[in-house]
């Protein structure tokens, strides 16, 4: 602590700030009020104020004027009203906690020290002269982070400033009272953040500015490298650092990045709610936030039932007896990797000389345009063209030629039937049609013409007609045209290209050379999909990967069943790109990837493709790599550093652990020798409890007391983890039956993260954390092969401050090597004998 004076002169400062805060917020509340009851009331009155004549051209054209006038304003009027209401969050946020921290610094050349205040938002004094708090985004609070008392500089837009800090001082304050003070040497105090790690876990992830450190602040800050790496250990803040990065970024680069320009990709919906209201607090907008897998179905939901990562989980993990198991695990390495990637690449530059597949056009049972005719058309495209250049040109042929089928049909008997039992509405229609045409118009049609003169997009009246004759010619245009429309939408989309049939192609099992045997072409230039070079490993010469016979065998059955496996997805849609044309998003400059490890090499060159103009942030733990296509992120041969070259990749790993305390991370890093290297916060608890039954009946029966206890200690948050989803299910009914209330199931369905005592599968529980987590069922039977040894080890480092195993049977092998002091032992026994 401070000494008596400091503290006092303390004490006084933030007696002010808070003052002048309230002032500051009864100033701006009317406003905010104010502004919102004028847009509204402007909106309630817009018509009263538009002056609206229909006399003359002229008068028709100032009523669009005058409407557009109306418009700008009360877009003026909302966003006012958005920045007020902004400005007056931020300042209810100081006023629960005004600052957390202080520097003071003496910038070179200048003969007294700034004192520097740093809160979650910066506050000005009412004349705007002094800055009372400073954003802790500002380039001077980076100090704050990275120093200690002594000589310390700071990067600005205008270059770099050196001086001295000549103090730092860390506060805990709640409104207007100073709860503690202290000066520190270090970057931040330990006792600030024990403090804060002590407390419960919450249903949202907390937003803690005051307790960044030197490394996650680096990560924070980094403006120019493309690819930004975070191999950071369980519990280590990796998450966390990426959304302080993305509230960073939004307020440095405010002039030319907007939240909507920034992607979060999440390991699923649950993990979305979990991380949803730190940006909010931080004052800044949410960046659009999705998964991979909502991504895939988007794009092929119409097409196939794409097989989501929890399924492929649950067969790696459900199905290890069933025939041609070990052809499935092959086949998800192998659809993963990069030589695939190459594969695929080379496969389809094949298709430039042998042609493509393609899928009749049929119209009310006759084949209007048939495969074969379009295989000539295509063939006759200029081969020195690029594959998808060839398919846009076969498409504007064949809705050109859609066209003139579409006229010759307007004689078809089946229109002149048609016609006879239209709807009345429909000759409703046509009569309001064709008056319109002779300029016979509504107000609607009269602002419409208005605006298209103004635009020069007039057309004059193309003459009187016979009207009968008319109608029924529109009548047949119209009946036809709707017809005719989800011919021409499937054109446009390419559904005449047999995409299926293609795909399905490679994976023939007894083609030439295996996957590799189609001719090279211009398809391996670097711009026909990824700018990531292919692995060496990855030429034609290669031999067939293992199970290749049976890994086919699955991938066409599936496919035939319009389904596709996970695996397959990204590369279908990699190769669809290939020939239709390539889909991009170039207004999204930032692209976020959490639970890095779980994507594929393959999926890292399609995101990398699909954003052309983003930077990208990946965050990752490969002791957690829990699903078979995991990638290793921070390895000297990890293909990330090759997809936007070392040069412009930074890689940042974060070995120490703040979730858990001293014995829990001791005792999931003896699980696992990639976790060896891990170090813990100093903040201790109770060593991990182990508890075995020797019947099924009494282990549940265990699971549900210590449950009890657990919530009779106060915990709110337990997370009770199993295997598999299936195995989840089976544990909420054995619980109910023993007696326990309140359990909450949760599956991939789940969008809300609650407290309470949640079953889940260890594969959902990602990314998020328990006060106290209960693995339901540790033993052999269940964690029994070599694979499960990181979904054991991700499991036990969701707990932050007790965790317990218990098994219904023999302990799993992967405890056996765990040595006996980093854990207690209790033996199984009926709650109802110890009563």
């Amino acid at each position: 602590m401070i000494g008596r004076e400091d503290l006092e002169k303390e004490r006084q400062r933030l007696t002010d700030v808070a003052r002048q805060l309230e002032e500051a917020l009864e100033k701006l509340a009317p406003q905010v009020d104010g502004l919102q009851e004028q847009a509204a009331d402007m909106r309630r009155r817009f018509w009263e104020e538009v002056s609206v004549s229909t006399g003359t051209n002229e008068d028709f054209e100032e009523s669009v004027y005058s409407i557009e006038q109306q418009e700008a304003l009360l877009s003026e009027r909302e966003r006012s009203h958005r920045q007020k209401a902004v400005q007056y969050r931020k300042l209810g946020r100081l006023r629960e906690s005004p600052y957390f921290g202080r520097i003071d610094f003496r910038e070179d050349g200048t003969g007294f020290a700034e004192q520097v205040y740093i809160g979650v938002s910066s506050f000005v004094d009412a004349e705007g002269l002094e800055f009372l708090i400073y954003d802790w985004r500002t380039p001077i609070a980076s100090l704050y982070y990275d120093h200690s008392p002594g000589r310390a500089g700071y990067e600005t837009p205008g270059g770099p400033i050196s001086g001295r800090m000549e103090l730092k001082r860390q506060y805990r304050i709640r409104g207007d009272e100073l709860l503690g003070a202290f000066d520190t040497n270090e970057t931040i105090g330990d006792e600030l953040l024990r403090q804060v790690l002590t407390g419960e876990a919450d249903h949202r992830m907390k937003t803690i500015v005051s307790t960044i450190q030197k490394e996650q602040n680096a990560i924070i800050r980094d403006d120019k490298s493309g690819m930004l790496i975070v191999q950071g250990a369980a519990g280590s803040g990796k998450t966390s650092a990426a959304l302080q990065r993305v509230a960073y970024l939004l307020y440095s680069h405010r002039d030319r990045l907007g939240a909507d320009q920034i992607v979060l990709f999440s390991p699923n919906r649950m993990f979305n709610s979990y991380v949803s209201t730190v940006l909010p607090e931080l004052g800044e907008d949410n960046m659009k936030q999705t998964t991979f897998q909502e991504y895939l179905d988007s794009r092929l939901g119409r097409t196939f039932k794409v097989e989501d990562p929890c399924d492929q989980m649950e067969a790696v993990l459900s199905a290890a007896e069933a025939p041609g198991y070990e052809a499935r695990l092959s086949g998800i390495r192998y659809k993963a990797s990069e030589r695939f990637l190459a594969e695929l690449r080379h496969y389809a530059g094949g298709l430039e000389r042998s042609g493509l597949k393609f899928v009749d056009l049929d119209f009310r049972g006759k084949r209007l345009i048939g495969a074969e005719q379009m295989a000539e058309a295509f063939a006759a495209c200029d081969p020195s063209l690029r594959i998808a250049n060839r398919a846009a040109r076969l498409r504007e042929w064949l809705l050109g030629e859609l066209k003139r089928l579409e006229h010759a049909e307007y004689e078809a008997d089946w229109v002149e039937e048609a016609i006879h039992f239209a709807d009345s509405s429909l000759y409703e229609e046509a009569y309001r049609k064709l008056h319109e045409e002779r300029n016979v118009f509504d107000f609607s049609e009269q602002y419409t013409a208005a605006r298209a003169r103004i635009e020069g997009r007039h057309r004059p009246d193309e003459g009187d007609f016979d009207f009968g004759q008319r109608e029924e010619d529109w009548l047949r245009r119209r009946l036809v045209g709707e017809a005719f429309k989800p011919l021409k939408r499937s054109v446009k989309r390419m559904a005449f290209i047999d995409m299926p049939g293609l795909y399905a192609a490679f994976f023939e099992a007894d083609r030439d050379n295996g996957p590799s045997g189609a001719p090279e072409s211009s398809l391996s230039a670097p711009h026909s999909f990824a700018d990531m070079p292919a692995s060496s490993s990855s030429g034609p010469a290669d031999p067939k990967p293992l199970h290749w016979n049976e890994m086919c065998r699955q991938t066409r059955d599936k496919l035939g069943r319009g389904e596709l496996f996970h695996e397959d997805a990204t590369p279908y849609l990699y190769l669809k790109e290939l020939i239709e044309g390539q889909r991009s998003n170039s207004d999204v400059r930032h692209v976020f990837v959490d639970e890095g490890q779980d994507y594929s090499a393959f999926q890292y060159a399609f995101l990398k493709k699909m954003f052309p103009r983003a930077r990208m942030t990946i965050l990752g733990d490969f002791g957690q790599a829990i699903f078979a296509q995991s990638t290793e992120l921070s390895a000297a041969d990890s293909p990330l550093l090759r997809l936007y070259g070392e040069a412009d990749t930074r890689v940042f790993r974060l070995n120490r652990s703040y979730r858990s305390t001293r014995e829990i991370v001791a005792f999931a890093a003896a699980l696992l020798p990639e976790a060896a290297g891990v170090e813990p916060f100093e903040r201790g608890g109770a060593k991990p409890l182990l508890i075995r039954s020797n019947t099924p009946q009494l282990h549940a029966a265990n699971v549900a007391d210590r449950l009890a206890r657990l919530r009779a200690e106060g915990f709110a948050s337990i997370g009770i983890l199993t295997r598999t989803a299936a195995e989840a299910h089976e544990a909420c009914e054995k619980l109910a039956a023993a007696g326990c209330a309140g359990l909450k199931e949760v599956t991939r369905d789940t969008p809300e993260f609650e407290q309470g005592a949640l079953v889940l599968p260890v594969y959902l529980a990602k990314g998020v954390e328990f006060d106290a987590v209960l693995l339901y069922d540790a033993s052999a039977a269940v964690y029994g092969r070599e694979s499960e040894r990181k979904l054991l080890y991700t499991a036990c480092t969701r707990a932050m401050h007790r965790l317990v195993l218990l098994a219904s049977g023999e302990w799993s092998p992967l405890l056996a090597h765990v040595d006996a002091d980093l854990y207690e032992t209790q033996r199984g026994e009926d709650p109802a004998d110890r009563a």
